[in-house]
């Protein structure tokens, strides 16, 4: 019994420690996940020439949320330039942002990369995103884009 016990206790604490969703609307000056420690921030459109000449980087960028995932607000679409957006997952899935985070300015500090999205893992995000089912189907080839991961986003 009093095994049963500590394993129930012990689940219910780990479900409690997974982030949750952020209630409330995106306001200015609000953080989420990490302080951010930087005194000023990139313009994103900086940011492929950045990648150009390095593999990685810890970046500190200012960009327009194009669109947030509209279950639980676990990963953004970002504006980099008129033909470029970059994708942002949160470090550890330790934070979300909400979903009315879209169309809003953010300050955001991680760490930047260009990688290939896999097929599977792009029709998971088209699905998360509440795509049609043509839409999700029509996603066969892998793709090349700007990544980061968070540490902390601050509302402009």
């Amino acid at each position: 019994m009093k095994n049963l016990l500590f394993s129930a206790a012990l689940i219910c604490s780990f479900s409690l420690a997974k982030a949750q969703p952020p209630k409330g609307p995106a306001t200015p000056g609000t953080v989420y996940g990490a302080n951010l420690t930087a005194t000023s921030a990139t313009p994103i459109a900086e940011l492929p020439a950045m990648l150009a000449k390095n593999d990685s980087i810890n970046v500190a960028i200012e960009a327009k949320v194009l669109e947030v995932c509209p279950k639980k607000g676990c990963w953004v679409k970002l504006q980099v330039n008129d033909s470029t957006t970059a994708f942002v997952k949160m470090k550890g899935y330790a934070f979300f942002v909400p979903v009315d985070l879209e169309g809003k300015t953010i300050l955001l500090e991680g760490v930047a990369k260009v990688s290939t999205t896999s097929v599977e893992r792009l029709r998971h995000y088209a699905e998360d995103a509440k795509k049609s089912k043509e839409e999700i189907e029509a996603i066969t080839q892998p793709k090349k884009e700007i990544s980061l991961l968070a540490s902390g986003i601050k509302v402009k």
